[in-house]
């Protein structure tokens, strides 16, 4: 048992050390594109047109829109390195290698999203750093932002995985990032309160998943929330087990990785 857990280990670590060289190694394109676009938003959308709006939640548009932002990196970068990283073992058929090594799947999973994870929370980090230069933040909640930053990071690189499994070229996975990912994260809550939208609205925005992380996040900065921080926590919660779930059942299965 301990060399079986010895090895397990020695494979986790493996993998995960790859993934993250793989991403520091191209750091010009996985590391500075969402640094530089992230100022943007900034200046334009929180300088800019901030001023003409004045205070959201009673907070500055820019302090309001500051979680949002840095929780938008942390999604499409958990996301991207994820999809990008396993489509292209699957690509180059190392995968295969991987799969009939005695290496558990729960290994081999908790790897990728590992890097995928790692990558969101540093790229993450980066931009709270970059938001300071435009706006004053104070923690109102540490564990509830460390959680929903982890939870978030997790279920996003879960769902880079599920989408590298079925994807056929490389155009898959770009398709589920511009058509899914976008729109939900524009309509999530990020640049406004949902309390602006009509009744109707505000009930149909609560259906959007990212709108739940996004005020979670919030909360744990500001201190202010459109919704209930107990059944947004809840829900990233049962959705990363049940994306976990289902991860684990496609490696075992070995769909769309086994030629």
């Amino acid at each position: 048992m301990n060399t079986e857990l010895k090895a397990n280990a020695i494979a986790l670590t493996t993998i995960v050390h790859r993934e993250v060289r793989r991403f520091l190694r191209i750091w010009p394109q996985t590391l500075l594109p969402p640094a530089i676009t992230m100022v943007l938003y900034f200046v334009i959308f929180g300088r800019l047109i901030g001023k003409q709006i004045g205070e959201m939640g009673g907070f500055s548009y820019m302090q309001y829109i500051a979680p949002g932002l840095i929780m938008m990196s942390v999604i499409t970068n958990s996301y991207g390195n994820v999809v990008s990283s396993f489509f292209g073992s699957k690509f180059q058929r190392n995968i295969e290698e991987l799969l009939v090594s005695p290496v558990s799947p729960h290994i081999i999973l908790i790897g990728f999203a590992l890097g995928g994870i790692l990558r969101g929370l540093l790229v993450g980090l980066i931009v709270t750093l970059l938001s300071l230069f435009f706006t004053q933040l104070q923690v109102h909640h540490l564990g509830i932002t460390l959680l929903v930053v982890l939870l978030t990071a997790a279920i996003f690189s879960l769902g880079g995985f599920i989408n590298a499994v079925f994807a056929r070229s490389f155009d898959d996975i770009t398709i589920i990032p511009a058509f899914v990912l976008t729109p939900l994260t524009y309509l999530g809550g990020i640049f406004y309160s949902i309390s602006l939208l009509p009744s109707f609205w505000q009930k149909v925005s609560l259906a959007n998943p990212i709108l739940h992380m996004v005020n979670a996040f919030r909360y744990g900065i500001l201190g202010v929330s459109d919704i209930s921080i107990g059944v947004a926590i809840g829900f990233m919660l049962m959705a990363a087990l049940l994306l976990y779930s289902i991860c684990i059942h496609l490696l075992i299965s070995g769909r769309g990785m086994r030629q």
